[in-house]
């Protein structure tokens, strides 16, 4: 786990997208072609991509972003695998003995999951990080479910959610807005870098929920969100003001502006949809 952690350490700068996906995904597959593409779109994009070393999915992720700008966290099976060409001998190749220390550092690298089509790691690895969106217990990232045009992968999944889970009141609706299903590369780049247009980042302080922003909002733009979000705050509102650097901040982010509320417990879809209300309102 230390290894994992030192090797973040120079590129704490930059964002970075988990992608999970199944490693018997075929190299002349859909799927591993639009996993090359949206890891080579992220990176022109300056996101840097995180997967695991095998092949697959994984291998496609590392092949579309390159060796400079991906890590891979392997795992330590009983029988071999193959780590995949291009991170063979990568010193931002780290193989880990334990599946909840490898995912562990996933969760704490990520700016946004991306998952594609796999199997019981994928699922295991989907419901982790929702479970963590919807219980407070990590920050609010885009996930965003890929997989191929008129693929039915994620929608026969997305059918269990509402006829089950959702039907029978194990989850809310607002649930629903941790993640979007998208079908092309290009769609699944605009869902994560439109998360990052005017969100910067978000933290809790106490009671409070900070959300920094690239750009103050304006007047109406933040009346407006009082009166979208109201059943989001625990008491009073949804006030902004110009953040009051400390020294022990993030330095890129001591100026920038914040949202500042109190929210009502096991409201965290509804902050998800509060982070795209903002995003929206910087397009107006």
């Amino acid at each position: 786990m230390g290894s994992a952690a030192k090797i973040f350490v120079p590129f704490q700068h930059l964002r970075k997208v988990v992608v999970f996906g199944s490693a018997r995904s075929a190299a002349d597959s859909l799927d591993y072609k639009i996993a090359t593409d949206f890891a080579c779109e992220m990176v022109r994009h300056g996101f840097m991509l995180i997967a695991g070393g095998s092949e697959g999915i994984m291998g496609a992720v590392q092949r579309g972003a390159g060796r400079a700008h991906s890590f891979a966290l392997n795992i330590r099976l009983p029988s071999e695998q193959r780590v995949s060409e291009p991170v063979e001998a990568d010193p931002k190749l780290v193989t880990l003995n334990y599946f909840f220390t490898r995912k562990l550092s996933f969760v704490k690298e990520a700016h946004a999951f991306v998952l594609l089509p796999g199997g019981f790691g994928t699922m295991d690895e989907a419901f982790e990080v929702l479970t963590l969106l919807q219980t407070g217990k990590t920050r609010i990232v885009p996930v965003v479910l890929l997989e191929r045009l008129r693929g039915k992968y994620w929608d026969t999944w997305m059918q269990f959610l509402t006829k089950r889970l959702l039907k029978f009141g194990f989850i809310s609706e607002e649930d629903l807005a941790f993640f979007k299903i998208k079908h092309n590369a290009q769609d699944a780049v605009t869902e994560i870098t439109r998360f990052y247009k005017v969100f910067h980042s978000a933290r809790r302080v106490g009671e409070r929920f900070v959300i920094r922003l690239s750009r103050s909002l304006s007047s109406k733009e933040l009346v407006d969100l009082n009166n979208q979000f109201r059943g989001v705050l625990r008491t009073g509102e949804i006030i902004q003001r110009v953040a009051a650097g400390k020294k022990n901040d993030e330095p890129e982010s001591l100026e920038l502006p914040q949202l500042i509320f109190r929210p009502a417990r096991s409201k965290f879809g509804r902050v998800r949809q509060l982070i795209d209300a903002i995003n929206s309102a910087g397009a107006s």
